[in-house]
């Protein structure tokens, strides 16, 4: 499948992900879904407060588009193991909007301008609603389990929940040590350490997906591990690809890309590729580029300073070959316990797209 093949079906599949998602949190809502959502009130419900601060919010940011990979991947992992996934369609959308959440709140964290081409949520609607959809996003989509648990086994339907669970834990540390590091208190930082932060910051909802995936397929132990480690190799590579592209796209793929030029930088964040940088460079330029990280600085001339001493010592093309090796690795201990079907051999192609996207 070529990339434009990739594209169509992406743009295919988006659809018909967004209309699931419609069903669970429509775009306009009444009574009966405030109780479907939240059970019959001891009280009374205000409807229009769950209109105007958590579904219009929400809709005003999933309409902006994003590819809709993670549900996508669940889709491809469940039919390369041998299930229909049609029937699983519900299931799917749980990590997207639960990822959709973590960036409303990460964009708080990190004080976002832009994300998507639009000012980021807590912009146009405060702070406070913006942190409030994000828990919300967190905890909806178990909405999905609790209303579908009489179609699964108590087992299946246990195994679900302790991923979830888990993952949304894992999440937490790998973001909490991103804003760590980029508070600027921390010069050294091993590649593994930022290897680990990418597998629960990212790799924490693709590889949710995947066991899911798996899971409410019926898949044994051994799979859903082995799987789940594909995916949090892409979520890793999918990281890693993010970085590249947030100092290398300019122009008309920039505007697509929805981020300011440079933000990595004005966060102050040590990508891989500023990690790799800081093991090679001089001490002048070390010192340098730190300098410039540590200002978090909304000059665009000290973005670009910091980007050619990163390309000096080729970061960029130093993280795009790290990126393809973990894949790589990953995808070679999971392929052999798939059995050969054109889904599988759509899901690898679908997998190192996403981390080519940008080349």
């Amino acid at each position: 499948m070529e990339k434009q093949e990739i594209l169509e079906f992406l743009k295919k599949k988006k659809f018909e992900i967004d209309k699931i998602i419609e069903k669970y949190l429509p775009r306009k809502i009444d009574s009966k879904w405030l109780e479907f959502i939240f059970g019959k009130p001891r009280y009374e419900y205000n409807l229009d407060a769950a209109q105007k601060s958590l579904v219009d919010p929400i809709w005003d940011f999933l309409d902006r588009g994003g590819k809709r990979w993670r549900p996508i991947l669940f889709l491809l992992i469940a039919e390369a193991v041998g299930r229909n996934p049609e029937k699983l369609m519900d299931f799917a959308i749980i990590p997207e909007i639960i990822h959709n959440g973590t960036i409303m709140i990460d964009d708080v964290e990190d004080l976002g301008e832009l994300r998507r081409g639009k000012p980021c949520t807590h912009k146009i609607f405060g702070e406070d609603t913006a942190i409030n959809i994000g828990n919300f996003m967190y905890f909806l989509p178990l909405v999905i389990l609790i209303k579908n648990r009489n179609k699964l086994s108590p087992e299946i339907i246990s195994k679900a929940y302790g991923i979830y669970a888990q993952e949304m834990i894992n999440v937490s540390f790998g973001q909490g040590t991103d804003i760590y590091w980029h508070k600027g208190k921390v010069d050294k930082i091993k590649e593994d350490e930022y290897l680990q932060m990418c597998a629960y910051k990212t790799g924490c909802l693709s590889r949710m997906a995947a066991k899911l995936a798996v899971v409410l397929s019926g898949g044994d132990d051994k799979l859903t591990e082995k799987i789940g480690k594909v995916a949090e190799a892409i979520g890793v590579s999918f990281q890693i690809q993010d970085d590249i592209l947030d100092i290398t796209l300019v122009g008309e793929e920039r505007e697509k890309f929805g981020k300011a030029f440079g933000n990595d930088i004005k966060e102050g964040k040590k990508t891989l590729m500023v990690i790799h940088t800081l093991k090679k460079a001089t001490e002048k330029d070390k010192k340098r580029l730190l300098e410039i990280l540590d200002k978090h600085p909304d000059d665009l001339e000290e973005r670009k300073e910091a980007i050619l001493i990163i390309e000096k010592y080729k970061g960029v093309d130093y993280a795009k070959n790290r990126a393809k090796e973990i894949l790589e690795e990953a995808w070679k201990e999971a392929e052999p316990l798939l059995k050969e079907s054109k889904a599988k051999n759509l899901l690898k192609q679908f997998v190192y797209y996403l981390i080519e996207r940008g080349e």
